[in-house]
C-alpha cells in the first residue's frame, strides 16, 4: 500500500497565518500525532517521516510563527514557547481534533511539553527527540552563542549558519539534507533566532514542567548537541523512559524515516493500549 502523500495548508493563528504539513491515511484508526520542530527551522523537518507516521492516523507538523511560512509575530512582546503551543493547538484544532500524541525536536521538546501543560487531558502521550535539560550556565552560554548575527556584505551570517549546520550534521545526513536545513533558517531573516530566545527563557519551566506530566513521556537520545542533556531527563519524569540512539544525530528524521517512525509508532500504540 502507497504511503500517503504530504499536502500543505494554511490556518488561522493569534499573529496571522500558520502553514502546516498534512499526511492523512485513507482510513483514520489512531488518535493524531502532532510533529513540532526545532529552531530556527520549520515543518519540513518532519516532510519525509510524516508519511511513515500516517499509516493510520493524521499526522500534522505546523510551522511556528516566524518560522517556515507562517506569518511573523510582532517583536513585542517577544514570542515565547507558551505562544508557540497555542498556535500549535490552534492547527490541531482546525485539522486533527484531539486527542493527540505530541512530537517535539529541540525547540519542539518544550513545545510539546507546553502544549501537555495548557490542555493535560486532551494529549495521549509525549515524544521528545532530545530533551533540552539546561543548566543555568548553559543556558546563559546557549543563550549568548545563539544570538543574531547581523547581516553584513562578507555573509558573516550565513557563512556561520553553514558551519553549524556540517558541525552538528549526523550519519546518513546528504550534503542536500544540510542544504535544505540550511534554507530553513533564512526564511525569517534577521528575526532568525527568535525560537532559540523563546527556548532558552523557557528552560527552566521546561524542566519543572517534566515533572508534572502525568501522560507517558518517551525521551530519544541521538547523538547530537543536547545528549549530555536528555541523560538528565530522567530523574525529571514522573512516566517516561529514554532510549539511546547512539549511532543517529542531527538529520536522522530524513536519512531514516521509516526506521524513526517505527520506534515512534511503537510507543504511540503502546500507550493507546494502556
Amino acid at each position: 500500500m502507497p504511503l500517503p502523500r504530504v499536502s500543505r495548508t494554511f490556518v488561522d493563528g493569534p499573529f496571522g497565518q500558520l502553514h502546516c504539513r498534512v499526511a492523512m491515511p485513507g482510513r483514520i484508526r489512531k488518535a493524531p500525532i502532532v510533529c513540532l520542530h526545532m529552531s530556527p527551522k520549520s515543518g519540513r523537518t518532519y516532510q519525509d517521516i510524516l508519511p511513515h507516521l500516517a499509516v493510520d492516523r493524521l499526522a500534522l507538523a505546523p510551522d511556528y510563527p516566524g518560522h517556515g511560512e507562517s506569518d511573523t509575530p510582532p517583536a513585542e512582546p517577544q514570542v515565547s514557547i507558551a505562544d508557540f503551543a497555542a498556535c500549535a493547538w490552534k492547527a490541531v484544532d482546525a485539522l486533527a481534533g484531539c486527542p493527540i500524541h505530541v512530537l517535539g525536536h529541540h525547540t519542539g521538546s518544550m513545545v510539546a511539553v507546553e502544549m501537555a501543560m495548557q490542555r493535560p487531558e486532551e494529549v495521549v502521550s509525549i515524544v521528545n527527540i532530545s530533551a533540552p535539560v539546561f543548566t543555568e550556565e548553559e543556558r546563559a552560554r546557549l543563550d549568548g552563542e545563539y544570538s543574531p548575527i547581523p547581516i553584513d556584505e562578507d555573509g558573516t551570517r550565513f557563512r556561520i549558519m553553514w558551519q553549524r549546520v556540517l558541525q552538528h550534521r549526523g550519519p546518513g545526513m546528504t550534503l542536500q539534507m544540510a542544504a535544505d536545513s540550511f534554507a530553513e533558517n533564512l526564511r525569517a531573516g534577521d528575526d532568525y533566532e527568535w525560537g532559540h530566545r523563546a527556548a532558552f527563557a523557557y528552560a527552566p519551566a521546561y524542566n519543572r514542567n517534566l515533572r508534572e506530566i502525568d501522560a507517558p513521556v518517551l525521551v530519544l537520545n541521538p547523538n547530537d548537541d543536547c545528549h549530555d542533556q536528555s541523560l538528565r531527563s530522567d530523574d525529571l519524569l514522573k512516566n517516561g523512559r529514554r532510549i539511546e540512539l547512539p549511532h543517529w544525530g542531527h538529520g536522522f528524521l530524513n536519512a531514516y524515516p521509516a526506521e524513526a517512525a517505527e520506534i515512534i509508532l511503537n510507543f504511540l500504540d503502546g500507550t493507546e493500549k494502556q
